[in-house]
């Protein structure tokens, strides 16, 4: 099973490296989510991140950047919901629920279902499917390998994720909590963090 991991919506000083780093680990694909920022950072980011692991980046926002650092592709949600009319590369896209994951399994490279468990990073946010409705959909083939659990994913539960028969597993709140910008000297716990997820995911 796949292990996504999609970046902290803000941006830090030690982000380039702590990145680096996951790619060293083993990281399959990296959302790069940055909602409400000036291009210019995302492109900065970009540039202080080995070019070889730029393949393996699909952005959230900005979506020429895909094209000028050569990057996996883009991911559509409700605030970019719409490529760009002349663009044909991998396109991802967020679903909130099992019809629309039907819906739009075909026209995808990959679709991301949210939130899975209760969200970590946005208080209130609860699952959206119970775990029978996940199994269910597993077992009807509508859940599959193109299809990633989003939303609450933590060393707890994602051994369920795989057992349902999610394609991949993304983590962001569960991972970025392990890291505080403001007072750790190093990233050593994210580090270990992501090859324990990591380690379950394969």
């Amino acid at each position: 099973m796949k292990l996504i991991v999609v970046t902290a919506p803000t941006f830090f000083v030690e982000e380039d490296k702590i990145i680096t780093a996951l790619f060293e680990e083993g990281l399959d694909i990296l959302h790069l989510r940055k909602p409400e920022t000036p291009a210019m950072y995302s492109e900065r980011l970009l540039t202080l991140i080995p070019e070889k692991y730029h393949k393996r980046i699909v952005t959230h926002e900005h979506f020429y950047l895909q094209e000028e650092f050569s990057l996996m592709g883009i991911h559509l949600n409700a605030r970019n919901p719409k490529e760009p009319h002349d663009y044909s590369g991998h396109v991802s896209c967020t679903c909130h629920s099992m019809e629309e994951v039907q819906n739009k399994k075909h026209f995808y490279d990959y679709l991301f279902l949210s939130p899975v468990y209760d969200c970590i990073t946005k208080s209130g946010v609860a699952s959206g499917f119970t775990a029978e409705e996940l199994r269910q959909a597993g077992k009807s083939k509508i859940v599959d390998g193109r299809v990633m659990a989003l939303g609450g994913i933590t060393p707890d539960n994602i051994l369920e994720i795989k057992d349902y028969g999610f394609g991949g597993a993304v983590v962001m709140g569960d991972l970025w909590n392990k890291f505080n910008a403001c007072t750790d000297r190093d990233y050593l716990e994210i580090i270990r963090h992501f090859k324990k997820l990591k380690d379950m995911a394969d």
